[in-house]
């Protein structure tokens, strides 16, 4: 074998609840006899690789062992992904004051805090820590330290039985695998557990009739002016909720979006209908600071706007279940049936990938409605 072709590659392995660094490498009588001159270095059958404990002097020793003799592939070991800036840190204070059940296993402390140290999105937080307590709760007996692979798949069974979705199992594996290898620092822990495949489902959308009856039938300014920014904008409830007074540029016509999904700005439409609603909103309310505010000001919450929602489908006898993302969809819809151009509704929209915006044109009337059925073209007596 060429030098230059020798590589092995370090992973994380936790054996008898010890921390080991794993060290893969294509089987060579070279790298076989400097394996062997490291500290006490054993065979994982289970894993089938050399492993030594895993200690600041044992992994410098192997960078310099090998160091000349094969490259070293860290990608498995060191997982590095940059911190949200652009996200507030998250107030998962709630979590560590609420009160549970006594014999509830709550999350640990240093999984609510690396979530703080990582900022990551409120929402986020929010599922991670629940899915996680769901998956510790079941082995509530257990050391988390103990539990392994084979334990995470028993759980995941589990889930699949009760009938749970491809995203609620992808959601609960999330929120194992941060415990295990963000907070533990153990990047590749459990990088066997198979995941369900993606399921490729249609957007939901609401029709333009749906849409006109829902909305004359709110009478409240401020609601009526949540559920226009929806739908007019196409954001996601979260960018609706963080929107301040100042990201509405009437002048532009334009409302900014900031630190969206992906940590991405934007700018997407505003419409002469909402701007005319907005300023008779303004007049009544004089929010201060964010755009939505609650009674006692901040942010208007979800739960309100669900809420608003619901009560305006069902006002509007609109028989069909909406949620402010389908109203979302409903935007991309529409301006494609409109005959707005897909890569300008990619970018209203922000969406990072093109295929998703491309499913708007699987449901959009106007594309499907042009085609004859073969049925029709039949000469049937």
């Amino acid at each position: 074998m060429n030098i230059n072709t020798k590589q092995l590659t370090l992973k994380h392995l936790l054996i008898r609840e010890v921390k080991q660094i794993g060290i893969q490498f294509y089987p060579d009588k070279v790298m076989q006899a400097l394996a062997k001159g490291l500290p006490s270095p054993k065979w994982s059958k289970e894993f089938d690789m050399v492993y030594i404990e895993n200690t600041k002097s044992n992994l410098n020793l192997i960078f310099k062992t090998f160091r000349g003799i094969a490259w070293i592939n860290c990608n498995h070991f060191f997982v590095n992904k940059p911190i949200n800036k652009g996200n507030d840190t998250p107030d998962v204070n709630w979590y560590r004051n609420r009160k549970t059940h006594p014999e509830h296993r709550r999350c640990p402390e240093e999984y609510l805090l690396k979530l703080e140290l990582k900022k990551y999105a409120l929402n986020t937080v929010r599922i991670y820590i629940s899915f996680f307590e769901k998956f510790i709760n079941h082995y509530n007996n257990t050391e988390l330290i103990a539990l392994g692979e084979n334990d995470v798949r028993l759980y995941l069974q589990k889930l699949v039985q009760e009938g749970k979705s491809n995203s609620y199992l992808n959601q609960a594996v999330n929120s194992i695998k941060f415990y295990y290898e963000v907070v533990l620092g153990m990047p590749n822990r459990l990088y066997e557990i198979e995941r369900p495949r993606k399921e490729f489902k249609l957007p939901r959308v609401v029709s333009t009739q749906n849409m006109v009856k829902i909305l004359n039938s709110i009478t409240n300014i401020k609601h009526k002016c949540i559920i226009e920014t929806l739908y007019s904008s196409g954001l996601r409830i979260g960018e609706l909720l963080n929107l301040k007074i100042n990201d509405i540029d009437s002048d532009r016509m334009l409302i900014r979006v900031l630190q969206a999904k992906g940590k991405q700005d934007r700018y997407t439409i505003l419409s002469k209908s909402l701007l005319k609603d907005l300023r008779e909103y303004f007049k009544i309310y004089r929010p201060k600071e964010y755009l939505f505010e609650g009674k006692k000001g901040g942010k208007y919450t979800r739960t309100s706007v669900q809420a608003i929602l619901l009560r305006a489908t069902e006002k509007a006898k609109v028989n069909q279940k909406v949620s402010p993302h389908m109203l979302r969809h409903s935007f991309g819809t529409h301006l494609l049936e409109n005959g707005a151009d897909l890569r300008y509704i990619q970018t209203l929209m922000g969406h990072k990938n093109s295929a998703t915006t491309e499913l708007y044109t699987h449901v959009a009337t106007n594309r499907l409605t042009t085609f004859t059925s073969p049925l029709d073209c039949l000469n049937l007596a």
